[in-house]
Formats: C-alpha cells, structure tokens, sequence
C-alpha cells in the first residue's frame, strides 16, 4: 500500500528525460528559415521552456512576417518540422537518455502510488517521436503539450483532467509534481500551486533554477532512490 496519496508526476521532455544534441530546434529553425524566406540566429537558450507554437510564432514574427499570415505559415512551419524530427530520429543514434530516467520510470510503474505523464512545450506528435524513438513514449499514458495551449502556464489544468479521466482519480494541484530543466517549468509550477523538481541537466545552469526558487533542484535524475523520496513527500 502507498503511504501517501496518489501523486501525479508531470515530466518535461528535452533537457529533463532526454537530450539530442540540439538537432530537432535546428530542424525547427530551418522549418521556420523555409517558410519565411528569412534567415537568423538562434540561441536555443531564449527559449527553453517555451511551447513549439510560442517558438515557431516568435521566430516567425522575429522574420517579419505580416499577422495576416502568421497562422497559415506557422502551420507550414509545424508541419515541415514534423516531417523532418520524424525522418531525423528514425536513426536516433544522437539522442541521449539522461541519467536516471528509465530506472525512474520503471520504478514510478511499480511503486504503488506514482501517476506518470508529460507536461511539456513539444507539440504532442513532437514528444511521441522524441521519445519513441528511445523507447520512452509509452510510459506516459497522459500529457499536455504545446498544441494544447501556446502559454506553458495554461497546460497544468489539461493535464490534471486528463489525469483524473485516464486514472480515474481526483489528483489535486498538491498531489502534483512538475520536473523540468528550465526556469519556465518551475514558473509553471508555481503558477498553479504545483510543487517543482528542477533538474540541471539540460542548457540551464543550477544558479539559475535556484534562483526561480523551485521547491527542490537536483543536478539530474540518477539518484532514484532521492527522487523517489522527494516525490513521496
């Protein structure tokens, strides 16, 4: 028997569970590059946390393109980003797993208690082939994702109901944890009386997350036993 109630455990997807060399926010700039006919740097550190339609519309608005076309080429840019992260990760040779995470995850699956899903800023067929692509994708049954809402702040509430319809249980904002690697999660959090485990495992250094005051900060997942323990309490 669990003995504490049911937590929710909302994971953020790059820089938290996985890494892949940069390659799928290449691959969105050049979908944006391509449908804007404008070129431009990119820092992927101006938008770690953000929502994909946040970038993508960002970058899109950064290339000058006028508001009367803003959704049709920012559904062009969504669509050739797909396209190309689904070729690209067919041979994920490049992606890396993070320390911890499997055994994590196997362990919030036999752990009485432990509710997992996503809370992440990719669009939902973005982080299905991320994270098929090394085997992780069918840990979460339930999710929020960056074609749920642009505004990462407005996704806890999707995720809390799909939790609660999947698992047919009544999770509260304080039976919910949100681990993520990046000042906007932690700032998610806090926005929806949710408690935060920032990892500093992705582009963002441990100075910076502890100042966005999160209510732990760990270096990474890979002491299980830790994690499991914050997350009980």
């Amino acid at each position: 028997m669990a003995h504490h109630s049911p937590r929710l455990i909302l994971f953020d997807v790059d820089g938290t569970l996985i890494l892949s060399q940069g390659v799928a926010g290449r691959l969105m700039l050049k979908a944006v590059e391509t449908v804007s006919g404008k070129s431009f740097d990119y820092d992927v550190r101006d938008f770690a946390g953000f929502t994909d339609r946040l970038i993508m519309r960002r970058l899109l608005q950064r290339a000058g393109v006028p508001d009367s076309e803003l959704e049709e080429k920012l559904q062009q840019a969504e669509r050739l980003y797909l396209q190309w992260i689904a070729e690209r990760f067919r041979n994920p040779h490049f992606v890396k797993v993070l320390p911890g995470v499997r055994e994590l995850l196997e362990r919030l699956q036999t752990e009485n208690g432990f509710y997992p899903g996503l809370l992440t800023g990719n669009i939902r067929e973005g982080a299905r082939i991320k994270l098929g692509s090394v085997g992780l994708w069918d840990y979460f049954p339930v999710g929020a994702f960056g074609d749920d809402a642009e505004d990462r702040n407005q996704l806890p509430p999707v995720a809390l109901r799909r939790a609660r319809e999947h698992y047919s249980i009544d999770f509260r904002p304080e039976d919910t944890w949100i681990i993520g690697d990046a000042p906007n999660d932690v700032r998610c959090a806090r926005a929806n009386r949710i408690r935060s485990l920032a990892v500093a495992s992705g582009v963002i250094p441990a100075e910076e997350l502890q100042a966005e005051g999160p209510d732990v900060l760990l270096p990474d997942l890979r002491n299980v036993e830790e994690v499991l323990r914050i997350l009980k309490g």
